[in-house]
């Protein structure tokens, strides 16, 4: 969950030039840098092993969401931002790497955090592209790093110790979501 951020100006492109980007971890995701400033650089899963995929609700809009990722004074990121009306996923911190994301520096050190479009009490943004395309990504980062597709290693943000946040919400719907990661 995200707080407050300016609007990008009109033509401002968000994502970093072809020849300058790395491989994205995940195919088909679009690499939009989030600043240095705001991840770990780190080689994990040698250096921390990956067994938790964190769920969490910007409460902004995409386009606000990277502008915040982007901005230094921040201090926040997340490896992947998923867009609500047509499920296209951005990634913003690469897989080896910490991102700021969980409020809890193990759980950071751990886990990938999944970002996506909307507000936790607005369940007309959890469309069906968005569920689609998060499941997927879910099940696929499981499957790489050996994680069980379970409520026990897929959590929301609200459920890392500590957690001062409550996205993603009463409203997101965890029995759909785990049957689309499990592939029901």
């Amino acid at each position: 969950m995200l707080a407050g951020a300016g609007a990008l100006a009109a033509g401002v492109s968000l994502a970093t030039p072809a020849s300058a980007a790395p491989a994205v971890d995940y195919p088909g995701a679009e690499w939009i840098p989030a600043t240095p400033s705001n991840y770990t650089a780190a080689s994990r899963p040698s250096t921390y092993p990956i067994n938790v995929v964190v769920i969490h609700v910007t409460q902004e809009y995409f386009r606000d969401a990277v502008a915040i990722f982007q901005d230094p004074a921040r201090k926040v990121s997340s490896h992947y931002l998923v867009r609500s009306g047509d499920g296209h996923i951005a990634q913003l911190v690469r897989e080896k790497d910490v991102g700021w994301h969980a409020g809890n520096w193990n759980y950071n050190t751990r886990s990938i955090g999944i970002e996506h479009e909307g507000w936790v009490d607005q369940p007309q943004w959890f469309t069906a592209q968005m569920y689609a395309a998060s499941a997927a990504l879910t099940r696929a980062i499981c499957t790489k790093y050996g994680i069980p597709k379970d409520r026990g290693h897929i959590i929301g943000h609200n459920e890392v110790p500590g957690a001062t946040h409550t996205d993603p919400g009463p409203l997101w719907d965890w029995t759909r979501y785990m049957r689309l990661v499990n592939n029901n």
